[in-house]
């Protein structure tokens, strides 16, 4: 079952939309304002498989809110918007939403555009079910072509940022990688995030991948960085 996150503040579509979803097999949830639909999408228990994104919130416009998700999620986005001007759709595909639909919309139209997203979606994940480079650490693997993260046998999920910082850190074992640096790869060197964004998000990472009484595979060099020693 697809879970789908729908941020609207329009309660009256957000229900109608919501129900209908469901009829057709969905899992959804409704968040009605940007910040409320931003800790949900980025939450770190969130698994959605497509959010469904109103350009005009309160507390928080959709614009912010998709970029924001996008630095830490490829969670596939499709902004709803009242506005059909080619700068908004051209404005919510920059950010990183994946498709737009313009309201008044039939329900038809979305569920089509959802069928359309998920078939995309499966057809890039066989094209990626090939031969894999892969790259070991201790007991933990990472797929890169798949993205996938095992430790032993265990497929562990991590965000799209997660990720990335651990690849990072499996790529340059025994390379102490300071904070910055680690900014800089993961992030992009446009990013307005702080450096302590990384140790937040390692905190994260060990949260998952750690085993509890063994070294964390991820070694603090003190008023440095980061690294994974051999």
């Amino acid at each position: 079952m697809n879970n789908i996150l729908i941020i609207e503040d329009e309660k009256n579509l957000a229900r109608f939309v919501e129900l209908e979803l469901k009829h057709e097999g969905y899992a959804t949830e409704v968040r009605y304002n940007g910040r409320t639909g931003l800790e949900a999408a980025v939450a770190e228990d969130a698994h959605w498989d497509v959010i469904l994104l109103d350009l005009m919130l309160p507390e928080l416009n959709g614009i912010d809110v998709c970029r924001r998700i996008r630095q830490v999620s490829n969670v596939p986005i499709i902004m709803m918007t009242a506005r059909d001007s080619v700068i908004d759709r051209v404005s919510g595909l920059d950010h990183g939403a994946d498709d737009y639909i313009v309201k008044p919309f039939a329900i038809e139209e979305l569920l089509a555009r959802l069928r359309a997203l998920f078939r995309r979606i499966e057809i890039e994940s066989e094209q990626n079910i090939t031969k894999q480079t892969t790259v070991t650490y201790r007991d933990l693997t990472v797929e890169k072509e798949n993205r996938v993260v095992r430790r032993g046998e265990e497929v562990i999920e991590l965000t799209k940022r997660e990720y990335e910082l651990l690849l990072e850190l499996m790529e340059n074992v025994n390379v102490v990688l300071a904070r910055d640096v680690l900014l800089n790869k993961v992030w992009g060197y446009e990013t307005e995030v702080e450096t302590n964004v990384v140790d937040v998000y390692i905190r994260y990472l060990r949260n998952k991948i750690d085993v509890p009484n063994v070294d964390s595979y991820i070694q603090t060099v003190r008023g440095t960085g980061y690294v994974m020693r051999s």
